[in-house]
């Protein structure tokens, strides 16, 4: 049975639909693509990018440069297809199940209340931005392991790198730079969190992000205590 094509304007479906169908028929399986040739291809579509998203609760794989390091920070690789999303009733069986409020607690209260991305607490200002503080929310995300396995993960993400950057590309340069003037603890801390390919935390951010969850009164009580 032949697909209906990506840009038909006579087939009636909705944007995650077709962007499942745009990655088939013009990506391909294992191809690259970026925000913009997204973008492009469905031009005052408002959320594309989060429709893409919600492909990977049907188990389609599609990866960023912080699972594909050799991706660049606008690069995205679509590996493989999930559930045939242009197929009403397998979309349906396959509708992913709603995580708990349990089970949100439990990956929070796991990440330490910190984006496992950028390692920001929630309710704390971003530093390039502090009229904007971080908002963290619970999705799942698929890994896909060596051999080619997957598995799926509840992640502790701010709402901005759940969203995706749209900055610039890191300058590569740059960085190395300012890796190299890190003392060597944090090198090592870094390569750490490298190998894990997710930022960890210190006891100094734990005990921050305990304290800053204290009720007001709670945090002035213990501040008084250790400071005197």
């Amino acid at each position: 049975m032949s697909l209906p094509a990506w840009n038909d304007p006579n087939y009636k479906a909705g944007t995650m639909v077709r962007v499942a169908l745009w990655l088939t028929q013009e990506v391909e399986e294992d191809g690259r693509f970026t925000k913009a040739q997204l973008r492009d291809a469905f031009p005052g579509v408002s959320q594309v990018d989060r429709r893409l998203r919600e492909l990977r609760d049907f188990g389609w794989v599609i990866l960023t440069n912080t699972e594909d390091a050799t991706l660049m920070s606008e690069d995205q690789r679509f590996l493989r297809p999930g559930v045939p999303v242009w197929d009403p009733a397998a979309r349906r069986a396959a509708a992913p199940k709603k995580v708990s409020a349990k089970e949100i607690q439990a990956a929070l209260a796991r990440d330490e209340y910190m984006c496992t991305v950028c390692g920001i607490a929630g309710g704390e200002p971003y530093i390039d931005d502090s009229n904007q503080t971080a908002v963290l929310s619970v999705a799942r995300r698929d890994t896909v392991l060596p051999g080619g396995r997957q598995r799926t993960l509840l992640v502790t993400e701010c709402k901005r790198c759940r969203a995706g950057s749209d900055e610039e590309p890191v300058d590569a340069v740059k960085l190395l730079a300012d890796i190299k003037a890190l003392d060597i603890g944090d090198q090592r801390r870094l390569a750490r969190w490298a190998e894990r390919g997710r930022r960890g935390s210190t006891p100094l951010e734990r005990a921050w992000n305990a304290y800053r969850r204290l009720p007001a009164d709670a945090r002035d009580e213990v501040k008084a205590a250790w400071e005197g």
